[in-house]
């Protein structure tokens, strides 16, 4: 089902819709979580992206092992692999962080203000799942880049 699309490899379409809305929505997540103004303008845009961002996951990594039954093993392979499948507890990281972010903002009334503590662990919590999840896209990244050209150029394994 997730192989090809018009005879081209499925993996390399999804995964450039993954590798923008993923940082994109580790971004929005971290803004709202420190900026208040920017949570209330926002309001489900955080939740929406994290959302987007747990679907395209399993696509990229279900795409992935479609194509990877195609093409040659190698060790450059397994390791983009191996890598990606460390994205989806991130990204749901992320959808439970944004999902409290947005109840915490529909709760908060301007005359009974939440504790500072509240907010302190929100953001140290998004801060966490943001860094962790865009630190673990960027590796799938690089690893897959490195298998693709590494192959196909010729050049060795590094």
């Amino acid at each position: 089902m997730f192989d090809t699309f018009f005879g081209l490899p499925m993996h390399p379409l999804i995964v450039h819709a993954t590798e923008v809305v993923v940082p994109t929505a580790a971004l929005v997540l971290l803004i709202a979580a420190f900026w208040p103004r920017f949570r209330r303008w926002a309001k489900l845009l955080p939740l929406g992206l994290t959302l987007a961002a747990l679907v395209l996951v399993p696509l990229s990594t279900e795409s992935g092992e479609a194509l990877e039954k195609r093409v040659s093993e190698s060790t450059l392979v397994e390791t983009h692999a191996d890598l990606a499948e460390g994205l989806l507890p991130w990204v749901i990281g992320m959808v439970v962080v944004a999902a409290i972010l947005f109840w915490w903002n529909l709760k908060k009334a301007p005359a009974k203000r939440a504790p500072k503590w509240v907010a302190i662990v929100i953001m140290v919590a998004a801060l966490g799942a943001s860094s962790g999840t865009v630190v673990q896209a960027i590796l799938i990244g690089h690893s897959g880049a490195t298998a693709v050209w590494s192959e196909e150029m010729g050049t060795p394994a590094q």
